[in-house]
């Protein structure tokens, strides 16, 4: 039996990550979901994929704890290697990552360094740990947001955060080429998930005032995301690198 194609994705227990651990393991990638907190829905999620006739695991990784990324590297190539017989990976989905958002005046240094922290340095670490184990040809997608694009009150330092991830996926992409990795960003609008609390999935009126800002007349869903994301990771787009693909329904065009 051939070794299957190998997918980790952080922050995969709920929300965006979990849809697409789902999505890359209905295209027959063996997934990896990482968790941060309680183990859980991450050890639901695998049960639900090897019903469904894929297959997975779970590893814990804390974003913001850049130290342990050694260890979790020694550990993921060794789960990896007894479950499917392979020491290296083909796709790593930077999903992970948190939201704080607040006018000027309300700003801490705290948050600030939260933010950076976790959203900017540790996927510039984890992406640094985990290359040398990513193979020729393999994929790297980082999760953005559709407001590196546009505005809106209160979300200058989460932008920030993200714009800095899209620059380093610009920048990386010529450093991974020579071995065929592609590296993209991914930046979805409004999505209906647990992000930020849960506030756009469980506020009609919020909901409703951001449908009326995109093309499409709706905020979008996790599943929509997921399949743009396993896009990016197909051989379909072999020749697309350093890009910003933005998933937003059409946001304030």
């Amino acid at each position: 039996m051939n070794a299957p194609r190998i997918a980790v994705i952080t922050g995969a227990n709920r929300g965006l990550g979990l849809a697409t651990a789902h999505a890359l393991a209905r295209r027959g990638f063996a997934v990896v979901l990482t968790y941060r907190g309680e183990a859980d829905d991450a050890f639901r999620a695998v049960k639900e994929i090897r019903a469904a006739g894929g297959d997975a695991i779970t590893a814990r990784l804390d974003l913001a704890d850049t130290a342990s990324f050694a260890d979790f590297t020694v550990s993921l190539r060794r789960d990896i290697n007894e479950r499917w017989g392979r020491s290296d990976i083909d796709v790593l989905v930077n999903n992970a990552g948190i939201g704080l958002f607040g006018r000027l005046e309300d700003a801490t240094v705290d948050e600030f360094d939260a933010l950076m922290g976790t959203n900017v340095r540790g996927t510039f670490f984890l992406i640094q740990a985990l290359a040398p184990h990513i193979g020729d040809g393999g994929r790297i997608i980082n999760v953005s947001t559709s407001l590196t694009r546009h505005v809106s009150l209160g979300t200058s330092l989460y932008t920030a955060s993200k714009a800095a991830v899209e620059a380093i996926t610009r920048t990386l992409a010529v450093e991974l080429g020579p071995r065929g990795i592609r590296i993209n960003s991914i930046a979805p609008g409004p999505t209906a998930t647990d992000f930020n609390g849960g506030a756009m999935r469980d506020d009609p009126d919020l909901r409703s005032s951001l449908a009326d800002q995109t093309a499409l007349g709706r905020v979008g869903q996790a599943d929509e995301i997921a399949d743009a994301i396993a896009a990016l990771a197909s051989s379909e787009l072999r020749w697309m690198t350093a890009e910003r693909v933005e998933v937003s329904g059409g946001t304030l065009l």
